[in-house]
Formats: structure tokens, sequence, C-alpha cells
């Protein structure tokens, strides 16, 4: 009797923990109108985790954000690209709140925000931090309106928790949003890993995506595979929600080895230092060919994620000859809809294959300083750039740099450098570097330049080359023309756009005075709103600077009468 009241008691206070943990009911709903997502926390994004759930406004700019509980305005930032406009509420609680890709913010914040852009006379405001009393906030009130500013992004609110100490993100969900979900998600395909030398998957020594079969109520399973040695798998799984066609993350991930859990993670809280991680939680090989998402079941060196719970050899499968096992992987969202898919191994023998040794001159020890040269070009990584050693594969040919290939992940940036000293000094200050994997769409690299040694560094391996932009941007009119009347216009509007090494800053005047203009990338659109600043007179002058990365500029005027 005393130990089940014991028990009961230790139920009871997991259960008041976790509630107290995440407060469901303090928090109300961000918009009001029903709560649909495009996407899911934690879900697999390119080089990092999903940091908080994207709430779909009905494809419109606009709809009105309220503050989901009280607080104040900590911080506001407006970029070109990430976020796009955002904001960020702290609460009396203990946690923040952030809303990104925002068209305008409440009132107050409008003006607080916008007096910084007049200050620093740009669109661009970087990290601005009101003191705490200077916008509070009340619940319900309207902080935002939401839009698609940052990149190229489609209409949404993009809507995260954050644990105001730390900045852990933490899953949106559990704190009462509730979007409708009664979907299982589907598994598309799983793939089986031989995880050492003598590790063999039906004979052979190479990954195998295996053919599943759908036997109803959401339940898979595959041919049985012979096996040997140490192996793991992967899974290709998705989620669906009620109201939505998008394919979005699964909230956990299960594998058990004869009913014995072996594996298991989930999205519940990460750090943003760890996000980088996901390359090591996928199949980045496989993804970077395909653009097709394996998770693996197991965990692989380098790979310091806190998401996993109960991992018994990290997830690696040892097979024994003649010995028989029943691998289950089970995948759940967060309204705990299941599905589950059974693949059958018999453990046989390992045969003998002898594999061929690259003896590339490029030796990687990932846990060494690395530095090689081939005519004008050198690559040095930092120490644990790697997560392994390897052989590097290197070479300069018709003035592009292979560097190895874009299927192998990277925990730090490494540095390129081309040494330009066969160039004249008015070729270099119109040369950059781009990344030219793809040819047709060559990527500008942000180069820097100290006499004939232009550097740059990044994160992704592939090909690089010095291309050189002689061409100054565009600048285009379009709603005046030139000496038009615009007194009913509520809004300035010109298009800018560059080939080569694309844009990199604007400047605007009337009448000699700087003005805001609101950038739309995905238009290429600047836009002003004459409500910012009552004009003097009738007669003004418009005018705008536009640079590219490499220097080229182009400048445009119009005259324009109005009366305000």
């Amino acid at each position: 009797m005393k130990f089940s009241c014991f028990l009961l008691f230790l139920l009871t206070s997991l259960t008041i923990s976790s509630q107290e943990k995440y407060p469901k009911d303090v928090f109300g709903s961000p918009l009001d109108i029903p709560i649909v997502l495009s996407g899911t926390f934690g879900e697999l994004r390119n080089n990092h985790f999903h940091s908080g759930v994207d709430i779909k406004t009905q494809r419109r700019n606009g709809l009105k954000i309220y503050a989901p509980f009280e607080g104040y305005v900590s911080r506001i930032k407006i970029s070109l690209w990430g976020y796009g406009k955002a904001l960020y509420v702290t609460h009396p609680n203990g946690f923040t709140t952030v809303y990104a890709h925002l068209s305008k913010y409440g009132d107050g914040i409008e003006e607080y925000i916008k007096n910084v852009q007049y200050q620093k006379e740009n669109y661009q405001t970087g990290n601005a931090y009101p003191k705490p009393h200077e916008l509070p906030v009340k619940k319900g009130q309207i902080i935002a309106y939401s839009g698609d500013t940052g990149g190229y992004v489609p209409p949404h609110l993009h809507y995260e928790f954050r644990d105001t100490k730390t900045e852990h993100i933490i899953n949106p969900m559990h704190f009462g949003l509730t979007p409708k979900d009664t979907k299982a998600p589907t598994i598309n395909s799983v793939v089986a890993y031989p995880l050492q030398s003598d590790s063999r998957i039906n004979q052979r020594n190479k990954k195998e995506i295996l053919a599943i079969k759908n036997l109803g109520n959401n339940s898979y399973t595959t041919d049985r595979i012979l096996a040997s040695g140490t192996i793991g798998f992967g899974i290709n799984v998705f989620d669906r929600l009620n109201d939505a066609p998008n394919k979005n993350g699964i909230y956990s991930l299960e594998m058990k080895v004869n009913g014995k859990r072996v594996y298991y993670h989930d999205v519940e809280t990460f750090s943003f230092s760890e996000s980088k991680y996901i390359n090591l939680l996928i199949d980045y090989k496989h993804y970077s060919k395909y653009k097709r998402r394996y998770q693996k079941t197991h965990q692989v060196k380098g790979n310091t994620l806190s998401i996993y719970e109960d991992l018994i050899n990290k997830g690696r499968i040892k097979i024994n000859e003649g010995l028989s096992y029943s691998i289950e992987i089970i995948a759940k969202d967060y309204k705990n809809n299941t599905s589950s898919i059974k693949i059958p191994v018999k453990g046989i023998k390992s045969n003998t294959i002898f594999k061929e040794i690259d003896t590339t001159a490029f030796k990687i020890h990932h846990q060494k300083f690395n530095k090689f040269s081939i005519k004008n070009v050198t690559v040095a990584f930092p120490k644990n750039t790697f997560y392994n050693d390897l052989f590097l594969d290197f070479k300069v040919k018709d003035g592009v740099a292979s560097i190895h290939n874009k299927t192998v992940p990277l925990d730090k940036k490494f540095t390129l450098t081309f040494n330009t000293s066969k160039y004249s000094k008015k070729e270099k200050k119109r040369l950059y570097i781009a990344n030219v994997t793809n040819k047709k769409y060559p990527r500008h690299q942000y180069t820097r330049k100290r006499d004939s040694v232009f550097f740059t560094t990044t994160k992704t391996l592939g090909k690089y080359s010095l291309l050189s932009d002689n061409q100054k941007p565009k600048i285009y009119s379009i709603n005046f023309t030139n000496e038009q009347n615009i007194s009913k216009h509520n809004f300035l509007k010109v298009k800018i756009a560059d080939v080569g090494s694309g844009i990199k800053s604007f400047r605007a005047t009337i009448d000699n005075d700087w003005i805001l203009m609101e950038y739309n990338l995905k238009k290429k659109e600047l836009s002003y709103n004459f409500k910012d600043k009552k004009l003097v007179g009738n007669k003004h002058v418009f005018k705008i600077e536009v640079s590219d990365n490499v220097g080229n500029t182009n400048t445009a005027s119009r005259t324009f009468y109005r009366k305000d």
C-alpha cells in the first residue's frame, strides 16, 4: 500500500513538474485564425534544425499578430535575409517569444525601429535592444503584422519559444499551440548501413536502400536482410497535419532490437550551437546527391547532439552469425500519432572483401591544421574542420579549384585563397571569388582582398573560381516617371537588379535627405512610404545610388511634383 501511494505521488509529481516546465494555459495564440502549420519544430532544414513553427497566414500579408502573454519588447532586428523583420518579446515567466518575416510592427514598436533606421540611415538595423520599460506589451496587444520579409519566403509567421536565460529553443507545441493533427507519419523508405570494414549487408560492404511494404494501419515491413558485423539504419519519413499538404518533420524516432529500445531522440528542445550537427544526424552524402534525407538511428562520431536518450551502443547493432533479429523503427508526431516499420535480419558469416586504398597525396588529419596549395590556389583547414581523417581530392584546372566534393559535411569554415598577381590593378577591382559548383548559377562569396591575395571562408566544399563583374546595377522606375505629379501616390517605387556579384548596398534621398526604402528581395523592389516624412514645397528630386559587391555603382535621379 505504501509503495502504491509512493508511485502515485511520483507520477503526479512528474506530471506537475512537466506542466510547470512548459505552461500550456498561459500563452494565447499569436493569430486570430485557425492554426495551420507549414513547418514544424525541429524539422530538417539545410544545415540546421528548424527553430520554430511556421504558421500559415492564408497566403496573405498583414494579418494582426497578438502578444500571447504580457512582457516587453527586448529585441528588434531588420535584415534583408534570414528572419527579415523580427521581433523578440520577453515574458516574466522565463520565456521569450520570437516572431519573424513580419511586414511591419505594432504601434509604438514601428516608430521606435524607424527612428533607429533613420539614425543609422540604413534599412538594416542590426540588433536593437529597447530597455524593459520602453516597449511594454499586454496580452492580446497587436505587436506586429505578418509578412514575407527575409529572402524568398512565402507569407507566413515563423514563431519561436526560447528559454530567456539559456537561449535554448523549445518546441512551441509544449505551450498549448493546437493545430489539428490526427494523421500518422508516412514512412517512405529505410536504408541499412554496414558500419565497419568487416560489416556486410546482403554480402556487400555498401549501404542498401530497402524496399518497403505498406501493411496498412500505419505499419510497414521489408524483406529479410542478411547481415554480419556491426550495422545501422536510417529512415526517410515525414508527417502531415490535417489542414495542409506540407511534408513536415516528425517529433520523435525510436528503434528497438528484439523489443528492446536501443535508440531514441525527440525534438523537445535544442541549442543553436548544436544545430549544425544535423549533417551528422542525417545521411549527408545521400542528401547532397539526391536531396532526400535519411535520419540515422545510430549516433556517429563527432555528433554531440543533446536530443538523444536511451542509446545502447549508440544505436549500432552487432549481428551474430546464426541469430535472427527483429528491428523496429517507430516514428511519432507531437500528437503521438505513430507509424512503425519492422525489418527482419538474419546473421550470417562474413565474406572477405578487399577494399582499394585511396593514395591521394593530400591526407587530412582531422585533429590537426591542414594546408595545401596547387598553382595559384591554397586551402587551409583549421583543426577539427572535418569529423574524420580522409584523403582530400583537390585539383585546379582551367582556373577552377575543385575541393573534394559537397557530400562531405564540415564542422568549421575553411579558408580558400587565390593569388591574383597575374591580373592588372584595374582587373583586380572587378574580381571576386564564386562558388561555381552549379555552373549555371555561380554564387558570390564574400571576398577579402590584400594586394594580390584574395580569400574567402566557407563551410561548403565544391568548385570555386575567380569571376569578373564589369556591369553596373540596373535601376528602373516602377510607378512614376521623370517630371510626373505623384500627389495621389502613397508610395514611390523603383526596381534594382544586378547580374554577377549581386547588390551590396543602396542609398536613396529626396531633396538630399535620406529616406527609408523597404526592400522586397523577391520582387527586387524598393518602396518609400510618403507617410514617413512631410515634404516641403511642390517640386522634389529623388536620387538613388546602388552598388554591387565589387564596387560597380549606378545612380539615378528623377524630378517629381507632389503636394502634401
